[in-house]
C-alpha cells in the first residue's frame, strides 16, 4: 500500500476496494468497524480473543473473516495476512504486544474514530456538507454532558446524535441513513490516544470541543499520568469554533492554551462562579452566558435557574458544571437560551449517577456507582457531606489517599468493599483516622451489597444518607458499574421489605 493511496482514503466514495485491514477486537466497536469496511469493499480480517455469538455469526455474512485465539503475542494469522491498515478497538493499550508489533512494522494504525472521520461524508446535510462534530472528554461527566449537549441541540431544532464512548459507535451514527446535522462524540482517553497517531489526512477538525476535568485515571493503560493528560489534550486539536474548558480545573485551561487550533477558534470558560466575558457561570442563582452575545462585556443571557435544576434533580455542583459545558457547546451552534431552558426542565440523569434509589426510615440511599475513580467520588461526597460512604473495588493503579484526606474525611463512616480494600483502609488510617471504617470481605458477589446495606443501616440508625460512590472500577466483583448499582438498589429494597429491623452490629476495623 502506497502512502499516497492511504492519504487519499478520506471519503466514503474513495476507492477502499481490496484494502487489507486487520480489525483487533470484536466488541460493538470492532463489529461496527468490520461492517463499515466490508461495505466499502475492503478485505477484512478480525482478530479477537473471544466473540459474542451474534457477532461471530454475522461476520461471514457481511464478508469478513474471524480469527479467534489468544492475542498476548502476535498471531501467525495476522502476519500472514500482511495488513495495510490495522484498526484497534480502544481496549488495546499502547503497550500491548500486537500494537507494538504494528508500530514497529510501520503499518498504519487507526482507531474507529479516525475511520469514521474519513468516511463522514456518507450521508450529507441539505447543504451538501457532512455533519459537524462536537467532541467531549474528561475524567468524569463525559456521558452526562454528551447526553445533555445532544438534548439541547435537538431542542434547538438540529438533528443531533450522541455517539462514541457513550455506547453507540461513531461509525453507526455516520452511516445512519437518516443523517444528522451534528454528531456529539464522547471520547475516552483510549480513543484519543489513537487519534494522536493520525496522519494529517486523518486528523479531526471538530466544530467545538471540551475537556471537562482532569484527574488521574487509567494510568495502567497509558503508562503514566502525563501520557493520560496528553491524550485528553488531543480533544482540542484543530478545533474550529469553540474550545470549552473548566475554569476551576487549571489543567484544562493549559490544554486550550497549548492546542493547535484553527484561526478564529475561541476559548470559552465555565465554572460555578460569576462569569467574565467569553464565559458561562452562575450569578445569584441564575446560569448565564456571557460568551455568545454581542454585548458580552456588559450583558449576560439567562439559560436557567438553580431552582429549576433542583426541581429536576440536576442541582449537584458537578452536574451544574456539566450543564454549563453542554450549554456552551450548544450555544456555539446557535441554540437559543429559551430552547436550553425548556430542554433542561425535562432532562433526567441516567441510572447510577447520584440516583436516589430509596428514602425510608429516615435514610436516603444514593447510587453513584458510575463514580469509578477518585475524582468522580469526590464530587459526590461534596454533594452529600456527612454521608456513610460505600467505597472500594479495583482502584486501577490510582492512589486514593488524596480523596480520603480531602472529601473522604467528611464522611460519617466508610464501608469498604472490593479487591483493593487494604489500600483503602490504610488511606483512612493515615489520612482520616477519626472516620469509622467497616470492611466487607464477602467473597460471594451476591452477598456483598446485602452486607453493605446491613452495616450502613446500623451506622445511620435513624437519619442520614448512604452514598455508593466507589472511586474504583467494578470488575473485581461485579460485571459492570451498572451491575454494582443494581445489586446495591436490590439490597436496599430487600432491607426495606424485611421491615428495616436488621442491625449490622459489629465494630469498625482497627484503623
Amino acid at each position: 500500500m502506497s502512502a499516497e493511496r492511504l492519504a487519499g482514503l478520506t471519503s466514503w466514495h474513495a476507492d477502499w476496494r481490496g484494502l487489507r485491514v486487520a480489525v483487533l477486537g470484536l466488541s460493538m466497536t470492532g463489529f461496527s468497524v468490520a461492517d463499515t469496511l466490508a461495505e466499502l469493499g475492503a478485505d477484512v480480517l478480525v482478530l479477537s480473543a473471544s466473540a459474542e455469538e451474534e457477532y461471530a455469526r454475522l461476520l461471514p455474512v457481511i464478508g469478513a473473516r474471524l480469527e479467534l485465539g489468544p492475542l498476548d503475542a502476535v498471531p501467525e494469522a495476522l502476519t500472514a495476512f500482511a495488513p495495510e491498515v490495522v484498526i484497534a478497538s480502544p481496549g488495546f493499550a499502547p503497550s500491548h504486544p500486537v500494537i507494538r508489533w504494528v508500530q514497529d512494522e510501520g503499518i498504519a494504525l487507526w482507531g474507529d474514530v479516525e475511520l469514521a472521520w474519513r468516511v463522514r461524508d456518507k450521508v450529507l446535510r441539505a447543504d451538501g456538507t457532512p455533519a459537524d462534530w462536537v467532541l467531549i472528554t474528561g475524567t468524569n461527566g463525559k456521558t452526562t454532558t454528551t447526553q445533555l449537549t445532544a438534548t439541547l441541540l435537538v431542542a434547538g431544532g438540529l438533528r443531533a446524535a450522541p455517539c462514541g464512548n457513550i455506547g453507540v459507535p461513531v461509525l453507526d451514527a455516520v452511516r445512519d441513513p437518516a443523517g444528522f446535522d451534528v454528531l456529539v462524540v464522547e471520547l475516552s482517553s483510549h480513543q484519543l490516544w489513537y487519534l494522536g497517531l493520525s496522519r494529517p489526512e486523518g486528523e479531526l477538525f471538530p466544530h467545538a470541543a471540551v475537556c471537562l476535568n482532569l484527574a488521574d485515571d487509567h494510568l495502567v493503560w497509558h503508562g503514566s499520568a502525563q501520557a493520560y493528560r496528553d491524550a485528553k489534550a488531543l480533544v482540542y486539536r484543530n478545533t474550529r469554533v469553540a474550545c470549552v474548558y473548566n475554569k476551576a480545573d487549571e489543567a484544562t485551561r493549559r490544554m486550550v492554551e497549548e492546542a493547535e487550533v484553527v484561526d478564529g477558534a475561541r476559548a470559552i470558560g465555565f465554572d460555578l462562579g460569576i462569569p467574565g466575558p467569553s464565559d458561562l457561570g452562575v450569578v445569584e442563582g441564575l446560569l448565564v452566558d456571557r460568551a455568545f452575545l454581542d454585548d458580552r462585556a456588559r450583558s449576560a443571557l439567562e439559560l436557567t435557574t438553580v431552582a429549576d435544576l433542583e426541581a429536576a434533580g440536576l442541582s449537584a455542583p458537578h452536574i451544574v458544571q456539566n450543564i454549563l459545558a453542554a450549554s456552551a457547546l450548544a450555544r456555539s451552534l446557535g441554540i437559543e437560551p429559551e430552547a436550553i431552558h425548556g430542554a433542561l426542565q425535562g432532562f433526567r440523569l441516567d441510572a447510577h449517577r447520584i440516583e436516589v434509589v430509596a428514602r425510608h426510615a429516615g435514610i436516603t440511599w444514593i447510587d453513584d456507582s458510575k463514580a469509578t475513580n477518585p475524582h468522580a467520588a469526590a464530587s459526590s461526597l461534596r454533594a452529600y457531606p456527612g454521608a456513610v460512604w460505600v467505597v472500594g473495588g479495583d482502584l486501577k493503579g490510582v492512589d486514593i489517599a488524596d480523596l480520603v484526606a480531602d472529601a473522604g474525611s467528611t464522611a460519617r463512616a466508610a464501608v469498604v468493599i472490593g479487591v483493593d480494600r487494604t489500600a483503602v483502609v490504610a488511606a483512612f488510617e493515615r489520612h482520616a483516622p477519626t472516620v469509622p471504617v467497616f470492611e466487607v470481605d464477602a467473597g460471594d458477589t451476591g452477598q456483598v451489597m446485602n452486607r453493605v446495606v446491613e452495616i450502613a443501616a446500623g451506622i445511620v440508625d435513624g437519619e442520614g444518607t448512604v452514598l455508593l460512590a466507589p472511586a474504583a472500577a467494578s470488575f473485581d466483583q461485579f460485571s459492570s458499574y451498572a451491575d454494582r448499582g443494581h445489586r446495591f438498589a436490590e439490597a436496599v429494597q430487600e432491607w426495606i421489605d424485611r421491615g428495616s429491623t436488621d442491625d449490622a452490629g459489629g465494630s469498625p476495623s482497627a484503623v
